[in-house]
């Protein structure tokens, strides 16, 4: 996205550093009014002066010509820029000079010389033009100028500013957009105008021509550009063959000058501005089925899990065309490993130390698995016991012999050096822990809610190495390089993630929504009771829940608001429920305020079991939004 302002130097605007004919500057103010608002990467494969590029000064963009002199001195600019200006101080503007330094082949002097070169020859010679023989070599008369300015210092280090931030590529057009492109990306295309003519050869810094054919396959490229969901602008003249080109898109005709002709008469011309923005989508919900090892992933009854929910999630999310996904609250991890299987990569990411303990063993590995032999070997203690959990935990979730079990497991696990074997192992442990507690809960003791279910019945030990077999079956290589994270969503780094999938605690005045108090035994595990204090007066010897802004309904909004700035560069698709709030029109409001379009898309859901004061089956019954932002 364009920052706010333009890079300065020593007070000094950045602006473009070679004359241009047929350059921008003169079109700029017809041309940034069209600017979408917000966009992924700036594109520029024509880039000539660069008229563009300077006056919006985007943070990510790639930039691109097929000369590769051209190319050669914004890399110089950019990199060596003191170099390049102690070059240029050694010119003058003088004819002998300028046909000495025009004789030079730019390919056998030092790149940053060259540079200055390029420079010196387009502020010198007859208006900026470039003009090469059959053999390549620059012919452009000298301009006689009475005082060129080839060496202005305080505006190459302004430019080398701006220049450092972008990919400076070498390459046909068609090369840069299929291989940088993306949805949401923002390309102008400043292509040698119609008709052919010695005019196109100026247009465009190199010796290649471009053929009425080649126009013909660039207005191909904008519609695929347009269909993949990325904002183009299309500058050219106004000519007959552009709007048959471009009818399917918008085309302003603008009054413009040549600065080519000799004749003041003949430089006056209409130029076109076409604009192809991405259409507006139709999100249709038709789940679809989806790769059968999504089923291996370890079922969980972990409160807010989407696991009932992957088909839909996944037909709204395909409609996009992305490569990289944030599981912003990723809870029980099922919707990160999700994406894994459809071949994404993902950045899996929570405050909760247990599900990002999840993430590290099924998401992020790749590989690794824990061998039987390893996992029986963790049931053995091998030193002395602290007797933590059996100290604390005395009577309240747990026998005394299980309890002695988990202080053996959690001090082995500690023990194991490799991070995703240690990942396995502590998850297999939370697992078999919450699935020998009746309803896999911690806010209660004793066995008030035992039903008598297969689960309870099995040992502790025999949960915790099935719960190991489960694990490993889960583990898969997707050939992408997954991250799982552990802290807070809004301080997360992430990059520029293609799409970011939204399941945050949901906060309504009929429920809370406090995980560390459902999960504070096992949460204590992934942490080892590390940087928390059990607060001894309670019953259930929780610790306090983590602070969180979704505990309040203005806390909830503010939050959102945040996310949806931090992220709105991406697609977005938030789960949220229709007995929470924000309300749905304030959702929408939210994200409107940062994505062109919004749509919300109802699904109906049934909580397996309430998590509201005095619940009534009928209230578990609720639709469930996704909010799609784009």
């Amino acid at each position: 996205m364009a920052e706010p302002a333009i890079e300065k130097k020593n007070n000094v605007q950045a602006k473009p550093i070679l004359k241009w004919a047929g350059g921008k500057t003169q079109m700029l103010g017809d041309l940034l009014p069209k600017v979408p608002a917000s966009y992924g990467r700036y594109i520029e494969p024509f880039i000539g002066g660069g008229a563009m590029f300077f006056a919006l000064n985007p943070k990510d963009a790639v930039i691109a010509d097929s000369n590769p002199e051209l190319i050669n001195m914004y890399n110089q600019v950019a990199d060596h820029v003191d170099e390049v200006i102690s070059y240029l101080q050694k010119y003058e503007n003088t004819q002998e000079m300028f046909y000495r330094v025009r004789a030079l082949e730019w390919q056998d002097l030092p790149a940053a010389e060259a540079a200055a070169r390029t420079i010196y020859l387009n502020k010198t010679c007859f208006n900026g033009l470039y003009r090469v023989n059959r053999k390549g070599q620059f012919n452009v008369p000298f301009g006689k100028y009475k005082s060129p300015n080839f060496c202005d210092v305080e505006a190459l280090h302004a430019a080398s500013e701006i220049l450092k931030k972008a990919n400076i590529v070498c390459g046909d057009y068609l090369f840069v957009l299929k291989e940088y492109a993306r949805p949401g990306d923002f390309v102008f295309l400043d292509p040698p105008y119609l008709p052919i003519s010695e005019y196109a050869d100026f247009k465009r810094y190199t010796k290649e021509q471009f053929y009425e054919e080649d126009h013909v396959e660039l207005a191909k490229e904008v519609a695929r550009l347009q269909e993949m969901g990325c904002h183009v602008i299309l500058t050219n003249s106004n000519h007959p063959l552009v709007h048959e080109l471009y009818k399917p898109f918008h085309i302003e005709v603008i009054q413009t000058k040549r600065y080519i002709s000799c004749s003041g008469n003949s430089r006056k011309g209409e130029d076109v501005i076409v604009t192809a923005f991405p259409k507006r989508k139709t999100i249709k919900l038709v789940p679809e089925p989806l790769p059968e090892q999504v089923l291996k992933y370890p079922a969980t009854r972990f409160m807010g899990s989407k696991s009932k929910m992957l088909s839909e999630i996944w037909s709204v999310a395909s409609q996009f065309q992305f490569e990289t996904v944030v599981d912003l609250f990723s809870g029980s991890g099922i919707v990160g490993y999700m994406f894994k299987t459809q071949g994404k990569t993902v950045v899996s990411n929570d405050y909760m130390a247990m599900s990002a303990t999840f993430a590290k063993a099924m998401i992020e590995n790749n590989k690794t698995t824990l061998t039987a032999e390893e996992a029986e070997k963790l049931l053995v203690p091998q030193k002395e016991s602290d007797h933590f959990v059996a100290d604390t935990f005395s009577g309240l979730y747990y026998t005394d012999d299980e309890n002695d079990l988990i202080d053996t497991l959690r001090m082995n696990i500690a023990s194991i050096k490799d991070p995703y074997k240690h990942a396995i192992a502590m998850t297999a442990l939370i697992r078999a822990c919450t699935k020998k507690r009746p309803r896999g809960i911690f806010t209660y003791t004793g066995e008030r809610y035992n039903d008598g279910r297969k689960d309870l019945k099995k040992s502790l030990e025999q949960q915790f190495l099935e719960a190991v077999q489960a694990v490993n079956k889960a583990v898969f290589d997707n050939g992408k390089a997954n991250k799982a994270k552990h802290g807070d969503a809004i301080e997360l780094k992430a990059g520029e993630p293609d799409l970011v999938y939204i399941d945050p605690p949901y906060y309504s005045p009929l429920s809370d929504n406090e995980y560390v108090r459902r999960y504070h035994f096992v949460e204590g595990l992934a942490r080892d009771w590390k940087g928390v204090e059990i607060q001894q007066n309670t019953l259930t010897k929780k610790f306090k829940s983590y602070p969180t802004p979704f505990s309040t309904r203005k806390g909830a909004a503010d939050a959102f608001d945040l996310l949806f700035k931090k992220f709105k560069d991406s697609i977005l698709i938030v789960s949220y429920s229709s007995n929470s709030l924000p309300t749905q029109d304030e959702m929408v409001t939210l994200m409107a305020k940062y994505k062109e379009h919004v749509e919300v898309i109802p699904i109906d859901y049934k909580y397996s079991f309430g998590n509201q004061n005095n619940a009534k089956t009928h209230r578990n019954s609720v639709q469930e939004y996704l909010f799609v932002g784009y």
